[in-house]
């Protein structure tokens, strides 16, 4: 309990852990939830007759670019599923970025990976069952062969694990190697007086790949992938 790093709620005699990465994690959520809000009204007030600017021009790029990431598999289902989707990358990409700032990511939080991986997986299957009917997508398990049945039924009950680890590795990975970079620097400072500080000034290029580049890699590999399943769910005559 000394070295728990978040904080501990007691009711009664039931106590709850909750880690910082998931207060990192509900601080974005309501961020996001606010900015939405927020853009969504100075849109309403905005002359459609006028170019964007400003921070409606920034809303419209971030508008587009989940676009680009989405209709590569959904096609002209894209604006039907836009909302989810586009609320999703906001926040993961935020979560990827704020080791920036000092905290842990809330995406190196296994727990956080595998909720939003069940959200998408139970979007697909949500999906899958609604267009092709019950017995469309059951059949679609025995496809090509039934005796491939229990392999097609583990590949689906496999994918939300399979994107949770991928994401939580690379993430979790990039936050051990900071930290011991970070520890290593302070010990050669201790050992020679200023060798430390000057290897500091590497430092903002290894969090440019930790951190931005890989982060923003990551969240587009996560939604490519969950979008090319959810396309998959559609029937192939549609």
């Amino acid at each position: 309990m000394e070295n728990f790093d978040g904080i501990l709620l007691t009711i009664g005699s039931l106590e709850i852990q909750i880690h910082v990465s998931i207060l990192v994690w509900l601080a974005i959520c309501t961020i996001v939830a606010v900015l939405m809000v927020v853009l969504g009204s100075k849109f309403k007030k905005a002359d459609a007759s006028q170019a964007p600017h400003g921070v409606l021009l920034v809303a419209e790029a971030a508008v587009q670019l989940v676009i680009w990431i989405v209709n590569n598999s959904l096609g002209k289902r894209t604006r039907k599923f836009l909302p989810l989707y586009g609320t999703m990358i906001i926040i993961m990409l935020l979560s990827n970025l704020s080791s920036l700032l000092g905290v842990q990511a809330p995406t190196s939080n296994l727990s956080v990976n595998a909720t939003l991986a069940v959200i998408m997986f139970c979007v697909i299957q949500f999906t899958a069952f609604k267009e092709q009917g019950i017995l469309g997508h059951l059949k679609g398990w025995t496809e090509p062969i039934w005796i491939l049945t229990p392999l097609n039924i583990l590949g689906d009950c496999v994918f939300p694990l399979s994107l949770s680890l991928r994401l939580f590795g690379n993430m979790l990975g990039g936050t051990i190697i900071m930290t011991l970079i970070y520890s290593l620097f302070a010990v050669l400072n201790n050992l020679f007086t200023g060798l430390g500080v000057s290897l500091f000034i590497v430092t903002p290029f290894l969090h440019m790949y930790f951190d931005i580049f890989s982060g923003c890699i990551q969240t587009y590999i996560f939604f490519t992938l969950s979008t090319f399943f959810l396309g998959q769910a559609f029937p192939e005559e549609d």
